[in-house]
């Protein structure tokens, strides 16, 4: 069987898969699983082309990876054909372990299990089906390689996952501003004592970079509405698992009703939770929803037919913190329209905050190569004011609360 397939994307045009055994994990059913989860949540509901997945942002950073394989090696990195396989492996399985609709499982019915976690478990089961084969991509995945560079190909505030969500997010959702030079930035990579810097000719590319994942964190990815839709998607779980503690019967799938009838923490999501685990999806969240909007309970119901009709919350971004009399005459306003508890009331009217730091200034920094050798933080080496205010984070505060009608 030819395992040397060609598919096409729309944002790179032709990709080669490069080798048989990446041809048989892309075939895994845990990874065929990636093409039914939706790479940005709810974001959907605002941005309506957003519907593509963790699936096509997988194969898309095996194909930059390859791009920066190339390069490296054409500037003297050595990397072996053991490395190179160990990249291309950590980056397509990078994000296998995310749940339904991305990340509103992790808040919900799993007990802080991030998808990270999640990620690890299913590349360590994987192992063991391939023989071993993953084993060194694991230590780059969990960033234990002794190659630094390596580790910062997969992790790090230039990485090939981020080189291709902000293009792709960018295209998906039509939001121009978040479509980065990705060939641009990876052409300019380089490694200086195995750790991985940009040229200084590409200091230009990475200013818009950073400039454009502030801007799709504030316009795309922290956008009130899917912030909104994500925060009603997370109270129906935990709804629902509620219900079920108090044994009301509700219709879902089987790998659904077991992360209901379960308290999965990080200590007990053995191999069977993650045998259900990697049997759910999206589809199984949504065909629930479609049924609980007929439930008897006044929360489930309502909240589901918020989402399934796009009948959302309203939302009030402001830069200082909520007042506790702000949340609470929108809570005395819905208990007294529906009749209904304090505790059901929390369901619909809620606050919050998020937090955008486009950069990090402490952590896994851009560094820039000059040419007379020295390195500099991109901070330093920039012309550009603003990316020292980039990397200060910036906190806005929530509250949602229902629209007149519910």
């Amino acid at each position: 069987m030819n395992k040397l397939k060609i598919l096409n994307d729309p944002i790179y045009g032709f990709i080669t898969i490069p080798n048989s055994l990446i041809f048989d994990l892309i075939q895994h059913k845990y990874f065929q699983r990636l093409r039914r989860i939706t790479q940005m949540g709810m974001s959907y509901l605002v941005y309506p082309g957003a519907h593509h997945t963790r699936f096509h942002h997988a194969i898309g950073c095996v194909h930059l990876m390859q791009q920066a394989v190339n390069v490296l090696r054409f500037k003297g990195v050595t990397i072996s054909e053991d490395e190179e396989t160990g990249l291309y492996i950590a980056i397509l399985l990078h994000d296998i372990g995310h749940g339904p609709f991305s990340h509103a499982m992790e808040h919900s019915i799993v007990n802080n299990v991030s998808h990270e976690e999640i990620s690890l478990l299913f590349m360590e089961r994987l192992n063991e089906e391939f023989n071993g084969s993953l084993t060194l991509a694991i230590e780059i995945f969990r960033g234990e390689y002794p190659r630094r560079f390596m580790c910062q190909l997969i992790s790090g505030q230039l990485d090939m996952d981020r080189a291709d969500y902000l293009k792709r997010d960018s295209f998906y959702t039509g939001v121009a501003e978040g479509n980065i030079n990705s060939e641009r930035l990876i052409t300019m990579l380089n490694v200086v004592n195995d750790e991985l810097v940009v040229q200084e000719k590409g200091i230009y590319s990475v200013e818009k970079f950073i400039i454009a994942r502030r801007l799709m964190y504030w316009q795309v990815y922290l956008h009130k509405t899917s912030l909104a839709a994500e925060q009603l998607l997370i109270r129906v779980l935990k709804r629902a698992k509620e219900l079920h503690e108090l044994g009301h019967k509700l219709k879902a799938s089987d790998a659904l009703l077991y992360f209901l009838e379960n308290k999965i923490t990080r200590d007990n999501f053995n191999d069977e939770t993650l045998q259900v685990f990697s049997r759910l999806d999206d589809y199984d969240i949504i065909s629930a929803m479609k049924e609980w909007q007929y439930h008897d309970d006044f929360v489930l119901s309502h909240l589901c037919e918020m989402i399934i009709n796009r009948n959302l919350l309203k939302v009030k971004l402001k830069n200082k913190e909520i007042k506790a009399n702000s949340l609470k005459k929108h809570m005395d306003l819905i208990m007294k329209k529906f009749n209904i508890s304090k505790e059901e009331a929390k369901y619909f009217v809620f606050q919050g905050s998020i937090s955008n730091q486009a950069y990090q200034l402490n952590t896994k920094r851009i560094n820039i190569l000059h040419k007379s050798g020295k390195i500099q933080d991109i901070v330093k080496a920039s012309d550009q004011l603003n990316l020292k205010a980039l990397s200060k984070p910036v906190t806005k505060y929530y509250i949602c609360y229902p629209k007149v009608k519910l």
